[in-house]
């Protein structure tokens, strides 16, 4: 009984390890469909089931970098790197979160100190060379670099003027006045000129978006005759003040231009969408940039006006005829899938899978290849986080053959796998699990090589054949060292000693069984034994001495064939012993 009561608690902990590697691998599988806020979100409750899996700050970092949110890359990056601050892929993530944020010098340095500990990769290099290239656009080649007496030099002429007026003040203590020459004329600091941008308007104004409305306000305000005909103190204020933005503004246009953001073209691109030119065009673009919003909400978390607007978007194109909208099924079914991901998100699984289903419906019948994918990926992964894992199965084993590339087909078994898991069908999920391996390894994964592995291992567990379990823990410990995967190699190496120790108590069950067996034989014998001698002394007027001592022989050779068989199973040991007390009972009667 002891022994089960481990099984139930052992069985428990595997259960939790299953989450959280189900919420890391779904995170991976969205980073590969390029879905990064879904990665994030999932990313984020496998940190929180298990806050010491530096892996998954890493890869977070890598989606907030996708968002155009370095800050949050850089804090991913650093927790990792709190954990283990060799952490190769740690010290990149850091250094492209730098790179992003615009402190190249920072960047630089740990871009340095990745090609130090791995010089073979070629990140790193690739790295020191944009950091380099970068500082030296921003500033110039120490060779290039020559003081010049250009630009605004209004504050030295300030403070060279305020220590001659110094001086004369106490000049003019000591001598009680002074006299100026005459025809001197009184030295003035030069004006501060107008600052001037850097290449063409129609590229300035690409680069700073919406700022470059505040430009444009800047540079007309300055051009109005009362602002520059009167120089009284406050409208030299003014334009210093004008002066002070127009430079703010160049110089954050030369930063975009040397930078080039994949985010700052997808900030350009929404501006655009909200001109108003653009609801002028035709309806499929118009509904295409619906579509993109509803998007971007969604990857936003605003699951509510995703919602909202998909709604709103769903009805105008179904009042439109295929005239109006030649691909309307296709829309229709996109937008069906984003409603249904918005129910997801929400919590509400029935609406969800309604929508989904239309999706699915929609693509059948109009025979989209992609949206038909697209749906039975959806479909599984609702029926999955429901708990209905003959569904998910179902849903997921239809959309196998369709699978595009081996790492598709890695995630779809590495899925089913686990759903047979939580159904206890173990060897169904080894199966899937091993298949999941191949896959892995055609796609040259090692990553979902891991996770496989273990899946495999996990059933192996649960089949109760322990010593493949052990040699399938030992493959993916290789596999986790080969990553440097510190938290997995923990993990393993704990689902080890617990397999080992199992395997150690059965031996020693099993020797205990054999010296039950032995003492079981030996009581037999010495009943039988009594038994006999027992019949021989009620038949003793009957027989002679010589008839006596054949009987004892006879006896001991009863005794040699049963030592012959005491290698026999503890049941059948008992069997035997049971018979030999009945015919007891019969000859005493």
């Amino acid at each position: 009984m002891p022994r089960r009561g481990g099984s139930d608690h052992g069985s428990e902990n595997q259960e939790l390890v299953g989450t959280f590697e189900t919420l890391r691998d779904e995170g991976e599988h969205f980073v590969h469909v390029k879905l990064w806020q879904k990665a994030i979100d999932s990313f984020t409750r496998a940190i929180e089931m298990n806050p010491e899996e530096k892996k998954c700050y890493v890869t977070r970092s890598k989606c907030w970098l996708q968002l155009g949110n370095a800050e949050n890359a850089l804090t991913d990056a650093e927790e990792a790197l709190r954990q283990d601050k060799e952490y190769i892929p740690g010290l990149y993530q850091k250094a492209e979160a730098m790179y992003q944020l615009g402190d190249f010098e920072t960047s630089l340095v740990f871009f340095h100190r990745g090609h130090k500990l791995r010089p073979e990769l070629q990140e790193f290099r690739l790295g020191i060379q944009k950091a380099q290239e970068a500082i030296n656009n921003s500033i110039g080649k120490p060779d290039s670099v020559k003081l010049t007496a250009d630009g605004d030099l209004t504050y030295f002429y300030k403070q060279e003027e305020d220590e001659k007026a110094k001086a004369k003040k106490a000049k003019a203590k000591k001598t009680g006045g002074t006299y100026g020459k005459p025809g001197a004329k009184k030295e003035t600091a030069k004006e501060r000129q107008k600052p001037q941008a850097s290449g063409d308007q129609k590229t300035i104004k690409q680069l700073l978006g919406e700022l470059y409305g505040d430009k444009d306000f800047l540079e007309k305000l300055l051009s109005e005759d009362s602002l520059t005909s009167d120089n009284n103190p406050t409208n030299k204020d003014i334009r210093e003040k004008i002066y002070d933005g127009l430079e703010y503004l160049h110089a954050r246009a030369d930063f975009w231009r040397q930078q080039k953001p994949m985010y700052a073209r997808k900030r350009d691109k929404a501006k655009q969408r909200q001109s108003a030119k653009a609801r002028n065009q035709d309806p499929t673009s118009y509904l295409l940039r619906c579509l993109e919003d509803i998007d971007d909400d969604q990857s936003k978390e605003r699951y509510e006006e995703s919602l909202q607007k998909a709604k709103k978007t769903l009805k105008t194109v179904e009042n439109m005829n295929e005239d109006q909208l030649q691909n309307k099924a296709e829309i229709l079914a996109n937008i069906h899938s984003q409603i249904g991901n918005a129910y997801l998100e929400l919590g509400k699984y029935n609406e969800s899978l309604k929508h989904h289903e239309e999706d699915l419906k929609i693509s059948k019948e109009n025979d989209l290849e992609d949206a038909r994918s697209r749906a039975l990926d959806n479909l599984g992964r609702v029926h999955a986080r429901k708990g209905n894992f003959d569904k998910a199965i179902e849903v997921w084993e239809e959309k196998l053959p369709m699978s595009k590339s081996p790492l598709e087909s890695t995630w779809l078994y590495h899925e089913i796998g686990r759903c047979y898991l939580e159904l206890q069908r173990y060897q169904d999920a080894r199966d899937f699990g091993e298949k999941a391996i191949q896959a892995a390894k055609e796609a040259e994964d090692d990553g979902w090589q891991l996770h496989a592995s273990v899946l495999v291992a996990q059933s192996e567990v649960k089949l109760g054949d322990l010593q493949s379990a052990a040699e399938s823990f030992e493959r993916s410990l290789d596999i986790a060292k080969k990553l440097n995967d510190g938290p997995a190699e923990s993990a393993i190496k704990k689902a080890m000693e617990e397999v080992n120790s199992r395997i150690v108590q059965g031996v020693k069950e099993g020797d205990d069984k054999d010296d039950d067996d032995d003492k079981g034989s030996v009581k037999s014998d010495k009943d039988r034994k009594g038994a006999t001698s027992q019949q021989a002394s009620e038949n003793g007027n009957e027989n002679d001495q010589d008839d006596r001592r054949s009987n004892h022989s006879k006896e001991g050779q009863d005794k040699d064939n049963q030592d012959e068989e005491y290698a026999d199973d503890f049941e059948k040991d008992q069997e035997g012993k049971g018979k030999e007390e009945g015919e007891e009972e019969g000859q005493k009667s």
